[in-house]
Order: C-alpha cells, then structure tokens, then sequence
C-alpha cells in the first residue's frame, strides 16, 4: 500500500508507529498487557538502533522520551511490570550509549545514581516505594545499575598497562556487595543473589586481568574451584544469617 501512494517510510517510522498505537490503546483500554507490549516494541527498537540494524550512525536519545512517557502510562494502567521492564531498559539503555561515547561520562554518573536511588530506597523505603511504585524492589534495580556502572568501567580498563584504575574500581564493586548485603539483603532474597553473581564476576575478572599469566595452566582451574567454593561458603552462612531472624520471629 505504502508504494502503491509512494509513501515514504522505514522500519524504524513503523515501530515507533506502532509502539505509539499499542501504547494509545493500553490508556484507552487501561490494559496492563499492552502497556507490557509498548515497552517491548520501545526495547526493540532500542535494540535494533542500538546495534545499527537500521543503517544509521546517530544514537536514539528518543528512547529516554518514549521511557518517561511509558513509565507514566504504567501508573494509569497499573503495570507494575512494565515499569520494572522500563527501569532495566533505560539501564540496558546506557549500555548502549556507553558504546558510542565516552565510557567513564556514561558509567559514573549511573554509579552514582544508582548509590543514591539505593540509599534512598533503602532509608525511606515506605515514602519511596510509594512514588515508584515497584514493590519494594528499587534497591534490587539499583544495584544492578551500580554493577553494571561498575562493570562498564573495569572493561574499559582492563587492557591498559596501569591496573591502579581498575583496582579501584573492583574495590568499589566490592564494598558496594558489602553494603547491598548488609542494607537491603535481609529483606530482599533477589537482592541477595543479585550480589553474589557480582561478586562472582567481581573473582572472574580481577583474577582474569591481574592474574593473566596463569589463563593457559592449571593453576587457573585451581584458583577457578578454590573461588567457587569460597563463593559457596560465603552464600551458604550469609544465606544462614539472613533466614535465622525470621525463623525466631515466627517462633515467637
């Protein structure tokens, strides 16, 4: 039809169409469903301009409209889902844009962010949860920003000869573990794990950059199993400490 009028148009045009169209019907109809499908198609456009499917250099900064406009949708047709797809969109967001400009002005300013919507969430759980509106579950959201902040960072510095600027920022992400365990941990289980798989990667890749010469042994997967288990110990007595004060609480 489009080259029957000689209409003009791309894939991209046709996604934000649609999404724009989904998303018109989630407030009319209210649907929590199709507020879910709007920022899906948002992600797959993201995606598919993210990773130049569409032939075109320039970065979408469209998507931080289409997420805030979304986000605000979710509140009128009550997804809660969808508001915890759009704040790891915007995070997987940044990823992106990490890759097209400067790594450090992309990854420390959502490092710092994310500490802060943390401490909030954590401090003012009640009055916090109460604006976004995503089940307690803000500090799990942040800490993956923070990691994934942090994670940006130290691959941008592995390959560099000087290893003093990746030293710091692994013993950021570490006591950033600490303290998301220590804060948050006992009422979130997600959390929890969230931070033991990064400081599981936090072990990977400390030993892969500063322990390079040992790849190709087998001291490697010796160190490899050694980590695991210590890994394994630390989970298992956390996991122990963070379930003792409930049982006693219903006990009593």
């Amino acid at each position: 039809i489009g080259q029957m009028y000689h209409l003009s148009g791309d894939e991209a045009s046709a996604l934000i169409t649609w999404g724009a169209g989904t998303t018109l019907a989630a407030v009319a109809l209210r649907s929590n469903p199709l507020t879910l499908a709007s920022v899906g198609i948002a992600d797959a456009w993201l995606f598919l301009r993210g990773f130049d499917y569409f032939g075109r250099a320039e970065f979408p900064p469209l998507f931080f409209v289409m997420a805030i406009v979304l986000f605000a949708v979710s509140f009128w047709t009550r997804s809660q889902a969808a508001r915890h797809l759009i704040i790891l969109s915007v995070i997987f967001y940044l990823v992106l844009l990490a890759t097209e400009y400067e790594t450090l002005q992309v990854a420390i300013p959502l490092i710092v962010a994310s500490a802060l919507l943390f401490a909030a969430a954590t401090f003012a759980a009640g009055p916090v949860d109460r604006i976004v509106q995503v089940g307690g579950r803000l500090p799990l959201h942040a800490l993956i920003g923070f990691f994934t902040g942090v994670a940006m960072i130290q691959f941008e510095l592995a390959g560099k000869r000087n290893n003093s600027g990746f030293a710091i920022a692994s013993a950021v992400a570490l006591a950033g573990i600490v303290a998301a365990v220590v804060l948050g941990g006992r009422e979130s289980r997600g959390l929890r794990w969230v931070a033991y798989a990064g400081f599981a990667f936090e072990l990977a890749i400390i030993y892969v950059v500063m322990l390079q010469s040992m790849l190709a042994t087998a001291g490697f997967f010796l160190a490899a199993a050694v980590l695991l288990g210590i890994l394994a110990l630390v989970i298992i007595r956390v996991e122990k400490r963070m379930r003792a004060p409930s049982v006693e609480g219903a006990a009593a």
